[in-house]
């Protein structure tokens, strides 16, 4: 064993009994964070705006802070990039993190220097919560590979800008500065497809022991490598041993991942956005991700069922309850109060925290009135593929198709590129229907009241996704298609790139 495996030991068990003491305070040390993230705030602009000095109880803060989004807060945000100070939080952000957004074009996310502990240790957490589990250390000796954005930073307003995988790449620990790939050069290169071909120049001939990304990305980066070499990943790297993701639903990428490799390995599963680090996989054993209570965020959830409503209770940490679907609210120490992350979640325990990433708010399916969800969709076409063991899917979205340009009933259209197509078409798509009217009572409804027809299966060719990405200026990095949407302005694109 090398110097950084031994020496991870120790560090990992320390972490882990850190996380085992705010674990068993959960509610309180979420109240003690409510209380400094007002305390800290007081006399910024935003904490004098909504009367942070007035604010003692749970109740007085829901009273002051009004769930928000990026719009309620892009004037805030707006003075921030015009250079002043004590805006949001305290002083200057130390950096925007950039992403975009559906309505609001591009988003400037605050990170503070509080706050940026929240994204690089949790992360580090991570890994050392999977080596005091497992007791497997090794791949700290070889190479890793974090496939993600250029960490080239700009500057708006006196604050460094960039994508948060590119902005954590600048605070990746020293002692694995001489392990991490690929080179700095290669990282700066914009264009996905080159810096790809660029990255498999470089980590093909090295003993590669961790790869990071996420799904989609990491799934091309393995396609383009057995396309070069004609071999699988685990004969191109033997010792690779650990594969960490986050951003999508792994589940429909699994099988077709594991191919790839061509052995099971190791997975650690994330939750990471420009907002913050929310949650990681604490174990191998356990269902869920453990979410991370102790890091500067306060968190409050919305049943989502009641979310669209004109003033929606929220609940605390200690209100939530196991099998609720939840929009999650954070409140953290950069700056973001009552901010909604678009992200809904399911408590699968609460001793600890552990949620499972349900969908997005505002991806469903509900012009029958169905509110078909993401975790629904997916768990009906791994439940399709568990009895098509042959299907691996490389990826997918589904939209509503209200007026048939063929006439009779609407329905719900799958659009899906395969790896390996279902041998009988037919019983997969009816495995997926029969899943799906089990899983939502209104969508079974509609179809046992001749309302819907079953679901349509449009088979795309071989990267439709990826030209589709392209077109629009997203491939590569941390960018992904919704899974579901209500409207057909994805679908259409897709089949037009598909009959193209």
């Amino acid at each position: 064993m090398g110097i950084k495996a031994l020496l991870s030991e120790p560090l990992a068990r320390y972490i882990v009994s850190q996380q085992q003491e705010w674990i068993a305070r959960s509610v309180q040390v979420q109240d003690e964070w409510r209380k400094e993230l007002v305390t800290k705030a007081r006399n910024t602009q935003f904490g004098k705006d909504h009367f942070f000095k007035d604010i003692d109880t749970y109740a007085d803060f829901q009273s002051a802070v009004p769930v928000s989004d990026y719009e309620d807060l892009k004037g805030y945000i707006g003075r921030i990039k015009e250079g002043e100070q004590d805006i949001l939080w305290p002083g200057k952000p130390l950096y925007f993190a950039k992403t975009s957004g559906t309505t609001s074009g591009t988003k400037y996310i605050p990170i503070s220097r509080d706050s940026i502990s929240n994204h690089i240790g949790s992360a580090r957490n991570a890994i050392l919560t999977y080596i005091a589990e497992t007791g497997k250390a090794q791949f700290l000796d070889k190479k890793l590979i974090f496939l993600s954005g250029s960490p080239t930073l700009t500057d708006t307003g006196g604050v460094l800008t960039g994508r948060l995988s590119g902005i954590s790449n600048h605070h990746i620990p020293a002692y694995l500065r001489s392990n991490q790939m690929p080179s700095y050069e290669t990282n700066c290169i914009e264009d996905w497809e080159t810096k790809l071909d660029r990255i498999i120049d470089e980590t093909i001939d090295q003993p590669m022991s961790l790869i990071s990304g996420i799904p989609p990305w990491v799934q091309m980066y393995f396609d383009r490598i057995i396309e070069r070499t004609g071999k699988k990943i685990k004969d191109v790297f033997p010792d690779f041993s650990l594969f960490i993701y986050g951003g999508v639903n792994f589940e429909p990428y699994r099988a077709k991942l594991f191919e790839s490799i061509g052995k099971k390995i190791d997975s650690i599963e994330l939750y990471p956005a420009s907002e913050g680090f929310f949650a990681y996989q604490d174990s191998q054993n356990e269902e869920g991700l453990l979410l991370l209570l102790n890091t500067g965020i306060f968190y409050e959830f919305i049943p989502t069922e009641n979310f669209f409503d004109e003033n929606p209770r929220r609940l605390s940490i200690g209100e939530v309850e196991v099998g609720r679907n939840y929009a999650m609210i954070i409140n953290n120490n950069a700056g973001l109060w009552g901010y909604s992350l678009g992200d809904t979640v399911r408590f699968v325990s609460t001793n600890p925290y552990r949620v499972l990433v349900t969908g997005r708010i505002k991806h469903f399916i509900s012009a029958f009135g169905e509110h078909v969800i993401g975790e629904e969709i997916e768990k009906a076409l791994r439940y399709a593929m568990e009895r098509h063991r042959e299907v691996e899917v490389v990826e997918f979205t589904v939209a509503p198709m209200v007026a048939p340009a063929q006439g009779g009933l609407p329905y719900h259209e799958w659009l899906v590129e395969f790896a390996t197509e279902p041998a009988n078409r037919e019983e997969f798509i009816a495995d997926m229907d029969r899943r799906l009217t089990e899983l939502n009572v209104y969508y079974d409804d509609l179809i046992k009241g001749n309302i819907l027809r079953q679901l349509v299966l449009v088979p795309l060719r071989k990267n439709s996704f990826i030209d589709y990405m392209r077109a629009n200026g997203k491939l590569g990095g941390q960018n992904k298609v919704p899974r579901l949407s209500n409207d057909r302005k994805i679908a259409d694109e897709l089949v037009k790139i598909n009959n193209a």
